[in-house]
């Protein structure tokens, strides 16, 4: 399925894309009780939000190995884990905002892993059943506030630096998809998930023994090498194989 999360008579509910429309459901897919209500719209009159409004965003920094290599660093022999605030969740489509303190802002493009169900302790070979689909994550980055030794919080945690979306699906594998991103229609990125480092079982397992995985929240994997920096104005685009395309306006 590819469930999708839209703003309906001033609240938020959930839906499933299907032949072009949005069959708005009763709950959320993380609730076992959820039902389809029949009612539908069409896909060009909905206003999409966030798909997921994650308590937090655990992400991955360094998972690529041309990533690393263009910062000269050493490959990781550990996950790079950092936080991302729920505040930083942003709606394709939504402007991500250029802080006035920030010199340098980047995209990266990232495949985004969204828990379905509480995980704690999880065997990564049961990891795969915690996950309710992947989206796609824009790890909005204000460069020049990130030192390269030290924490990066700042740097990365802005309001409207998390863009999500445009949906969730469980209908992709993430072993092998083609990762983009595009800004003012150029190529920046080119990659595959099967680049990554570490992979998705093993950063569920691994994040789950440190921290509980809640129902919604996001596990962003890291980015392909090919980052650079955004001016106001840009329009930056993600995709990912399967996944669609996460647009976003630079304001």
């Amino acid at each position: 399925m590819k469930y999708v999360r839209v703003e309906m008579d001033g609240r938020a509910c959930y839906g499933v894309m299907a032949d072009g429309c949005i069959e708005i459901m009763e709950g959320t897919p993380f609730d076992e009780g959820m039902r389809m209500t029949g009612m539908k719209i069409e896909m060009e009159d909905a206003r999409l939000l966030a798909p997921t409004p994650f308590s937090k965003a655990v992400c991955i920094g360094l998972n690529y190995r041309d990533h690393a290599k263009e910062f000269g660093l050493p490959i990781p022999q550990a996950p790079v884990v950092f936080l991302k605030p729920s505040t930083s969740a942003a709606a394709p489509g939504e402007d991500i905002i250029y802080p006035a303190m920030c010199h340098r802002l980047d995209y990266e493009a990232e495949l985004a892993v969204v828990i379905g169900r509480r995980a704690k302790d999880v065997a990564e070979k049961d990891a795969l059943n915690y996950v309710l689909g992947y989206t796609i994550a824009n790890d909005v980055t204000a460069r020049d506030l990130q030192p390269k030794n030290g924490q990066w919080t700042i740097a990365k945690g802005f309001d409207t630096f998390m863009p999500l979306g445009p949906f969730i699906s469980d209908e992709v594998d993430p072993r092998n998809l083609m990762i983009t991103s595009r800004v003012n229609g150029e190529t920046k990125q080119l990659s595959n998930t099967s680049n990554l480092i570490f992979p998705v079982p093993y950063l569920i397992s691994y994040l789950s023994h440190v921290m509980t995985l809640l129902p919604g929240d996001v596990i962003s994997t890291g980015t392909p090498g090919g980052i650079s920096g955004m001016q106001r104005g840009d329009i930056v685009e993600i995709e990912i194989e399967g996944l669609g395309v996460l647009r976003n306006r630079i304001g």
